[in-house]
Order: structure tokens, then C-alpha cells, then sequence
């Protein structure tokens, strides 16, 4: 018995050594020699030049720039169910940045999610959808990104716990989940839409948003644009089971992503509007191949949405007056003069009718544009509205936004709106709170 005991053990003892093994091998990738940070002028002013137009397709400066911080000197943390990561420095200091960084180590970054010193990258930096950016673009962003200023400064340390601040283990999710391989291709399709999905599947990395996530973060691929959630706003359903009012068309896509917003759906709001002010910056055909790709995943419109925009802005009525008195007096007061005014978009209300952010199933975005309201741009003619947060209570909230739901999106309220509200709320003022903190007495740690 004792001899068969140690066979077993010895045979468990190789088991686990060569599980190591293997772990190991799937774990270590080796690290890139640093150099010394290039100079500006070495660079392509064409290549840089197109480099700063990809970079805006990414939406990258968004993710690397913490409020009030330096441009893609990173910071800004990114919440997970996982807990807190902290975008890194992407400015080409040596220290803190990627200025010793070879094109070699940025490539692999992109590709594979492995920084320089050979670390796995956590895949809130969506390396997941970057595998499908080509060669002279990547050549492209590195060169823009060597040539901006550099700064000196580190993120906070990640708030993960363990296991998961344990970066190995982020191999394991990379052999689940990362794929290799070019964006969707079809020759039938044309010349806008093929452009259109290697931007959409790859750097503007659209469905990182819109798309629900499993239980280990990753994108689920048979719901892919079914909407998601980003930074407590839902982003919206954009394949055949969006709830828009009105069906999204190429067209409506393109003046939306072009001028941040359109007359059938409005302005717009929270993380998009990040999204469209950088896309204001690119090529116009690029754009266009966006919508077109886009439109072309909306699918055909379900029955209720074949209606023309005009017929959809008149179809609601006040019934709901009647059971939201409280409600429909305050959208008088303050909502009706912009919303039911003679002043068209942008600079007028959207007629509530065609407003997603009523029909959705989500109420949150709705409750975030009410409280915080929509910003003047800075030295731009843009849409305004005033945000209410501090001008009515909780219970007025609730019963506007019940109101809304059933006059405009024709119905019944949201289930738990007085959680939601509240949530809202709570959100919004952390936000400001981290929006007012001086940078310098903001927490610093390693990358």
C-alpha cells in the first residue's frame, strides 16, 4: 500500500509541476529592451498627421486623461464588477510613459495586451478588438503618440483584489477570449461598408460598449450590439432589438456621429458625446463607412418603427396627466417651452416621442440627462439644457420621469425608478466630487 501511495503522490507531484510548466508557458512573455525615447522630427508629418486622426477613432485621449490632467498621461479610472483599473501614461516620457518603447513593444501591446517589461495588460484597454488594426496604423498611432509632450506621471495602483490583481492569470482569459484575426470582410458589400467594419470591429471598438458582458468581462458574442453598460449610462441596442422610436438609417448615423446630433434622435449625451466630439476630427469618409457598416447591423425595422419621424412625434398624448399630476406639471414648468417650442435641434428640445432614452427599458439615461443637464461646448454654437439636480427632490424626479415614460415612450413606468433615481444621483455627485479634487492631491502609485 505505502509503495502504491508513493506512485500516486509521484504521479501528482509531475502533474502539478507540469501544470506549473504549462501555466508558465502560457503566462511569460519575455520583455522588450527599452530605448531611448525618439526624437519628433523623425517622424512622417503625414504618418503623425493620420496617426492623430486613428487616435481620435479610438477615442483614445477619452480613456488616458483623467479630468483636468495632462492629454494621455492616463489616470482615470475605469470601473469594473472587478473593481477600479487606472488608465496608463501614454505620452512618451521615458519613465512613466512609453518613450522607451520600440514599435515592437507598442505592436505587441496592441495585439496582445503585453506591455514592454513583458506585464499583461488588463483588457479594459480593448487589445481584444485592436488585433484587427493593420500594420501602417499601428505604425500611424505609434507615431503620433511619440510625438506629443511628454509627462511625467504614474496612475494610481489598480483597486483589484486577489486573485485578480495577480496579472498572469489574465493568459487564462486571453486563451477564453482573445482571437486574432482581421475584421469581417464581403466583397458584395461594397467599399464604404467593408472600411466601415475594420474601423467599427477594430479601433473605434464600438461593441466594447454596446455590448453585454459575461461573468468574466468578456463581450458576449452571440448578443454583440445589444447594448451595454459604460460608466452607469446603458449604452444603446444597436442591432435589430434597439429601441429607438424611429429606425436608425445610414444617413441619420452619419449626421449624428458627424455633428453630434440629429433631428430624429436627438443630442448626444454622457460617453458618446466623447465619442462624436473626436469623430468631429476625422475624415469624413471615415465616418460615413461607420454609419454605413452601422446600419447595415441595425437590420431591418421591426413593424413599429417603419414609421416616418414626423408620424412618431405626433403620436403621444397627455393621458398620462391623469395618473402623473405631479409629473406633468413639472414637465410644464420647466421641460415644455424647449421641448414643445418652435426651435428646431440643436439648439431646441428633441420632441420627447422619438427620445430612446424614454423608450428604453433602462431608465438611467434618462435620469442622467435630467440631473446633470447638456454642457455648452466651449467657443461652439452647441445644444444646451439645463441640468435640475439641485432644483427638485427625489420624489419630483421620480414622478417626472414616470410621466415621460408614459405620455412620450406610451409605457407603463420603470420598475424600482426610485432606486434607480437615487442611484443616479449618488453617482453624480461622486463624479463631481473627483471633478473638483485638485490633480495634485490626487492618490499616486505605480503603473
Amino acid at each position: 500500500m505505502t509503495g502504491q501511495l508513493r506512485i500516486i503522490t509521484g504521479i501528482a507531484a509531475i502533474v502539478l509541476v507540469a501544470g506549473a510548466a504549462a501555466a508558465l508557458a502560457v503566462a511569460w512573455r519575455p520583455q522588450i529592451a527599452a530605448m531611448a525615447p525618439p526624437r519628433a522630427d523623425t517622424f512622417d508629418p503625414d504618418v503623425v498627421k493620420r496617426g492623430r486622426e486613428l487616435a481620435a477613432i479610438g477615442n483614445c485621449n477619452t480613456c488616458h486623461t483623467v479630468q483636468a490632467g495632462a492629454t494621455y498621461a492616463g489616470g482615470l479610472p475605469v470601473p469594473t464588477p472587478f473593481g477600479i483599473v487606472f488608465s496608463s501614461n501614454i505620452t512618451p516620457d521615458a519613465d512613466t510613459g512609453i518613450g522607451g518603447w520600440p514599435e515592437e513593444a507598442f505592436v505587441r501591446a496592441m495585439r496582445s495586451g503585453v506591455a514592454r517589461d513583458g506585464q499583461h495588460l488588463y483588457p479594459t484597454f480593448p487589445y481584444d478588438h485592436f488585433t484587427n488594426v493593420s500594420d501602417a496604423d499601428d505604425r500611424a498611432l505609434y507615431a503620433f503618440l511619440m510625438t506629443r509632450q511628454p509627462v511625467h506621471a504614474s496612475p494610481p495602483a489598480n483597486q483589484l483584489s486577489f486573485p485578480l490583481n495577480y496579472r498572469p492569470l489574465i493568459a487564462g482569459w486571453k486563451l477564453l477570449y482573445l482571437r486574432s484575426g482581421d475584421a469581417p470582410q464581403d466583397s458584395t458589400k461594397g467599399t464604404e461598408w467593408n472600411r466601415g467594419a475594420y474601423l467599427v470591429e477594430g479601433l473605434a471598438h464600438c461593441s466594447a460598449c454596446h455590448t453585454p458582458r459575461n461573468a468574466l468581462g468578456a463581450e458576449r458574442v452571440n448578443a454583440q450590439f445589444s447594448g451595454g453598460e459604460v460608466d452607469n449610462w446603458h449604452a444603446y441596442a444597436l442591432n435589430d432589438t434597439s429601441h429607438a422610436p424611429v429606425r436608425w438609417t445610414a444617413d441619420a448615423l452619419y449626421a449624428y456621429l458627424r455633428h453630434g446630433w440629429q433631428a430624429d434622435h436627438g443630442t448626444a449625451r454622457g460617453p458618446m458625446a466623447e465619442v462624436v466630439g473626436n469623430l468631429a476630427t476625422v475624415p469624413d469618409g471615415d465616418v460615413r463607412a461607420i454609419a454605413v457598416y452601422m446600419a447595415d447591423i441595425s437590420g431591418a425595422p421591426a413593424p413599429d418603427r417603419k414609421r416616418p419621424a414626423d408620424v412618431v412625434a405626433q403620436s403621444s398624448s397627455d393621458d398620462a396627466a391623469q395618473t402623473h399630476a405631479a409629473g406633468a406639471a413639472i414637465y410644464a414648468a420647466a421641460c415644455a417651452s424647449c421641448h414643445e417650442g418652435s426651435r428646431a435641434l440643436p439648439y431646441g428640445g428633441v420632441n420627447l416621442a422619438l427620445s430612446t432614452a424614454i423608450a428604453s427599458p433602462d431608465p438611467r439615461n434618462l435620469l442622467n440627462i435630467v440631473l446633470s443637464g447638456v454642457g455648452a461646448i466651449e467657443g461652439e454654437r452647441s445644444p444646451i439644457m439645463p441640468g435640475f439636480a439641485a432644483s427638485i427632490d427625489d420624489t419630483q424626479m421620480v414622478a417626472l420621469t414616470a410621466y415621460l415614460r408614459e405620455r412620450f415612450g406610451k409605457r407603463p413606468a420603470w420598475a424600482n425608478l426610485d432606486k434607480a433615481e437615487r442611484d443616479a444621483r449618488a453617482v453624480q455627485a461622486t463624479s463631481l466630487a473627483a471633478r473638483d479634487t485638485p490633480p495634485e492631491s490626487r492618490q499616486r502609485g505605480k503603473p
